[in-house]
């Protein structure tokens, strides 16, 4: 059964625009959970099972892959992407 909680990135590589993208307006809340599991010490296997749709124990490198490039435009969102977002109108 699908887990209808989860917000499965499309991509692999999450954008690396310095502006925000359509990619990030349709993952912002799988930014915001992704900074809650940081928050919370959540664990690789779990944040790749319920966030990213990825089974970390078949695919630990993919799953490693995934969550590092959205957890880091999850950060770049808070510290800079706001700012386009502000400017532009939110979504």
């Amino acid at each position: 059964m699908k887990n209808r909680f989860a917000t499965i990135p499309e991509a692999d590589e999450a954008p690396s625009e310095q502006c925000v993208t359509d990619y990030d307006h349709t993952h912002l809340k799988l930014y915001a959970r992704l900074l809650d599991a940081e928050r919370e010490n959540a664990s690789l296997i779990e944040i790749a099972e319920i966030l990213l749709g990825i089974d970390a124990v078949s695919e630990p490198e993919r799953a490693r892959r995934v969550h590092a490039s959205h957890l880091e435009r999850a950060r770049w969102m808070t510290e800079h992407g706001y700012r386009d977002m502000l400017a532009r109108g939110l979504p």
